[in-house]
């Protein structure tokens, strides 16, 4: 790790980890289904990655894709899915839910919390989705969350990174704020240096191609290529941040 940025790797599969993890990541964020934003990892998917890393790992829990306004059969998942978290050894979870008018659903995050124990806690991005960031962010600090993913509400970190200053000058000392989406080797140096954000939080992915000699071609969608997060992009984003 470098002396003044942290870097996350999002990660969608336990290999995505492990080269994020060769590419100098600091701090894993485990999810799969990638492309619907991201949902809780497989018991065995976070059993592999638990034992593959060495760096800390944090799993996403989020029961499904769509919005962050969940039921009681969903809180109940979410429950369940931290103490599983919490018997697999991991080092922290990454939870978020709104209420319908868009506020910080308090009642259920600090459910989430409570269950969560010692247990390191990110607020996800449903912190982006909130009718008032400044607001919001204040119910987070409640929480006692350790940090807040967030683009400053924007499509990406880079839009967003004003915003994301004004977050890390009202957070001060009281949570951190770490800068994420569409951040690349290209942009990182640029938010981080913008926004003031010491964390950072990117997937490095790349397309991995099927190895696969036969093919059906009846069921393309079926055995497509798929995305994973590559060593060699993790480096430069590393590298990014060391010359800042």
């Amino acid at each position: 790790m470098s002396t003044a940025y942290l870097l996350e790797i999002a990660s969608n599969s336990a290999l995505s980890a492990v080269a994020a993890q060769q590419g100098g990541a600091d701090r894993i964020e485990l999810f799969e289904n990638l492309e619907q934003g991201g949902t809780t990892p497989s018991a065995g998917t976070i059993a592999v990655a638990r034992d593959a890393l060495r760096i800390p790992l944090y799993v996403l829990i989020r029961p499904r894709p769509g919005d962050f306004h969940y039921g009681p059969m969903e809180a109940d998942i979410m429950l369940r899915d931290i103490a599983q978290c919490r018997q697999l050894g991991c080092d922290g979870v990454v939870i978020g839910a709104l209420t319908q008018d868009g506020e910080i659903d308090v009642a259920l995050c600090r459910e989430l919390v409570a269950a969560a124990g010692p247990l390191g806690i990110t607020f996800h991005r449903a912190f982006d989705a909130a009718r008032d960031l400044a607001s919001a962010l204040e119910q987070v600090i409640g929480l006692g969350c350790e940090r807040v993913l967030s683009s400053g509400g924007h499509a990406d970190a880079h839009a967003g990174r004003e915003m994301l200053a004004a977050l890390v000058q009202q957070g001060k000392d009281r949570i951190a704020v770490m800068a994420g989406a569409g951040l690349s080797a290209h942009n990182i140096h640029q938010v981080a240096l913008a926004s003031g954000c010491r964390e950072l939080h990117a997937s490095a992915k790349q397309v991995q191609h099927s190895r696969m000699r036969h093919h059906n071609p009846a069921l393309l969608g079926l055995e497509s290529d798929w995305l994973q997060s590559d060593a060699s992009q993790v480096a430069a984003l590393r590298a990014a941040l060391v010359a800042c």
